[in-house]
């Protein structure tokens, strides 16, 4: 699914000297490296303050510390994303509050968010899922009007271009309160471990933010709030600036790759492509089919069979996500039973992600796509020939 490997012999030299550079300069922990990379990722996002942290689940966890919540306040969070969005929510007390996404962008849906705010609405965590942001501009004008606050979760986003309806634009995760990302291996900005920062324009959420991070102190050995320990690794952030400078380059690959795929896979019956937002770009850190419905066909199933096949002919291939989190054991409630979000529901048993990174080249590409056509088709014939043998 990635090929690190590659990406980091390109920049080899650079990054090999980056290294060399923290372990020379014996600042391991915060120090200069770690404020040039937070300066370089402000400057790149166009927002005030980035503030580093050990990985992009507690990046959301402090951004939400820093907003003081109260137990019991409900925080709306969409059902379809990775797990770690909900996790720090039922960590701190607060009731997550489920809402549904939309069909083709995979985002948050709008009208479900209006339907399940209530006065205990606190805060929205809208989730730009694998790579194009959430309607931002609907979502801020909601909060505004119902007074709740807004964190961005941009881990699988970072450098889209929301574009608001008055032809201006803003990075993604630089519109809500607070923005949050990941530097997990896998991401679009990348490093060699664990890492995350989260971004704000605000003045005084930024300064509670750093003293969260950092034990609830301001001061060494003077703790003003409950915080925790949460720190970017020097040689983490010395290799993030490096990459940094390449991420704009590394965008355009990923939107390459993505519409050479599309020209791939166009003819291909059964095979809902990735839509692109008009109101976003799209960085592609997943490359997310959805597959059809089928007469006779148990989609999950087939998707199954197709895996298997892809997986013989030597392509790999996600599922991103198979359970909703409203039917994980650890956070289902009566009020989100089975069938209640039906959107997220037949995603998780529709989508499949075929490989994208900053390395595709048109042959690699070329083989991925012949080999998805036959796998596609041994399993369609498969199915086909129960379905006969059935009737």
């Amino acid at each position: 699914m990635l090929d690190l490997k590659t990406q980091y012999m390109r920049i080899k030299l650079e990054i090999d000297s980056a290294i060399e550079n923290v372990i020379q300069s014996f600042e391991f922990v915060n120090g200069s490296h770690v404020d040039k990379f937070s300066k370089g990722l402000a400057d790149f996002l166009k927002v005030k303050h980035v503030i580093p942290c050990g990985n992009g689940t507690d990046a959301l966890q402090i951004a939400i510390m820093a907003l003081q919540l109260f137990p019991g306040d409900e925080v709306i969070v969409p059902a379809y994303t990775y797990v770690a969005t909900v996790e720090v929510i039922s960590l701190l007390g607060l009731k997550p509050v489920f809402v549904d996404v939309d069909e083709h962008t995979f985002t948050l849906d709008i009208e479900d968010l209006k339907k399940k705010i209530t006065p205990k609405t606190k805060l929205v965590i809208p989730v730009h899922l694998f790579g194009q942001c959430a309607d931002m501009e609907k979502i801020r004008s909601i909060a505004q009007e119902f007074g709740f606050k807004i964190i961005e979760d941009t881990a699988q986003a970072i450098g889209a271009e929301y574009y608001f309806s008055n032809d201006s634009h803003s990075k993604a995760g630089t519109i809500g309160d607070f923005g949050t990302t990941s530097f997990f291996p896998s991401k679009n900005l990348a490093c060699f471990g664990d890492g995350g920062a989260l971004f704000t324009n605000d003045d005084t959420l930024a300064e509670r933010a750093k003293m969260i991070a950092n034990h609830g102190q301001k001061q060494k050995y003077h703790h003003e709030i409950v915080g925790c320990n949460s720190r970017l690794d020097s040689i983490q952030a010395a290799i993030l600036s490096v990459k940094l400078k390449y991420l704009n380059d590394y965008t355009k690959a990923r939107q390459w790759g993505a519409g050479f795929y599309d020209e791939l896979l166009n003819n291909l019956s059964g095979v809902r492509l990735p839509i692109r937002a008009s109101y976003s770009s799209h960085v592609f850190n997943q490359y997310t089919i959805t597959i059809d419905d089928m007469v006779g066909v148990n989609k999950e199933s087939f998707r199954d069979h197709l895996r298997r096949e892809l997986r013989k002919l030597g392509v790999p291939s996600m599922v991103y996500y198979p359970r909703p989190l409203h039917l994980q054991e650890a956070y289902f409630s009566s009020d989100f039973p089975k069938n209640s979000l039906p959107v997220s529901e037949y995603l998780s048993k529709s989508v499949l992600s075929i490989p994208i990174h900053t390395e595709m080249s048109r042959e690699s590409m070329i083989t991925i796509t012949k080999a998805f056509y036959v796998a596609f088709e041994t399993s369609l014939s498969a199915f086909q020939k129960k379905l006969h043998y059935s009737q």
